[in-house]
């Protein structure tokens, strides 16, 4: 039982983010996807604080 325990874990560990897990409905498809989507815009943004940088260098605030 112990064996393939670990043998799953290693099978899920060495898993990574493929483009196509988007449009797959298991559960470990799905939250790479989502961890990649957000790891891209805060990348892609630098911020977590909402703020959108404008172009003339101001911050605009988002509403929530």
């Amino acid at each position: 039982m112990a064996k393939r325990r670990q043998g799953q874990t290693t099978k899920l560990a060495g898993r990574t983010y493929e483009p196509a897990d988007y449009g797959k409905k298991d559960e470990l498809s799905q939250g790479l996807a989502m961890t990649h989507e957000q790891a891209t815009d805060s990348l892609t943004e630098g911020t977590i604080d909402g703020k959108i940088d404008d172009a003339a260098g101001q911050d605009i605030d988002l509403n929530r």
